[in-house]
């Protein structure tokens, strides 16, 4: 059975998808961006966008009864690698103990001119 999932505390969707889809006890969330949800703007620099994608998807995991030790796997996005060791500090902060397995790497460009992006899979 799947469940969509859609938090308030998080920004909507910016296109034809959902913010999470709950199938049986695993969760699918789409790439959060470092949008503050109440303003609909990206946050400043980069630690304020890490610090707020990461916000965002533990809205998203809240809402379907997880949260991060919840987390099996990320994949994360940077507009620029050389803000690896700026967003890997704040991504501990979220993340502790059995940490997830982990992509990360540099892309061409995210939406809104974005400077990371994550997404997760957890598992319930």
């Amino acid at each position: 059975m799947n469940k969509t999932i859609a938090s308030a505390s998080a920004p909507a969707a910016v296109g034809p998808y959902c913010q999470a889809k709950l199938c049986g006890n695993t969760l699918y969330t789409s790439g959060q961006l470092g949008l503050i949800p109440a303003e609909g703007k990206l946050a400043d620099g980069i630690e304020g966008q890490a610090h707020q994608a990461l916000k965002n998807l533990g809205a998203i995991l809240k809402e379907a009864g997880m949260d991060y030790s919840d987390v099996v796997k990320t994949t994360c996005f940077l507009a620029d690698i050389k803000d690896f060791a700026a967003f890997n500090a704040i991504y501990a902060e979220y993340f502790k103990g059995e940490v997830p397995a982990r992509s990360c790497f540099q892309v061409g460009a995210l939406p809104m001119g974005g400077l990371v992006e994550v997404e997760a899979i957890a598992v319930k």
